[in-house]
């Protein structure tokens, strides 16, 4: 089952403090684990890599994805 929201992020302009920031990073480790979790996981002993890390990479690369709306 694939998981796609299309619906954008909406964010407080004024909010974007640590607690708001590791929320969504929290949510795009779950997507990105929920995508590809088997498949990192098998990169990463492959490759002798850390998997936390892997999965930290990725999803920071996944946020970019994201559509973001602020509010101001």
């Amino acid at each position: 089952m694939d998981i796609h929201i299309d619906i954008p992020f909406r964010l407080n302009f004024n909010n974007l403090d640590l607690e708001t920031q590791e929320k969504l990073m929290q949510q795009s480790k779950h997507e990105v684990e929920h995508k590809f979790g088997k498949d990192l996981k098998k990169y990463a002993d492959e490759n002798y890599l850390d998997y936390d890390s892997l999965l930290e990479e990725e999803a920071i690369k996944n946020l970019y994805k994201h559509k973001f709306k602020f509010t101001i």
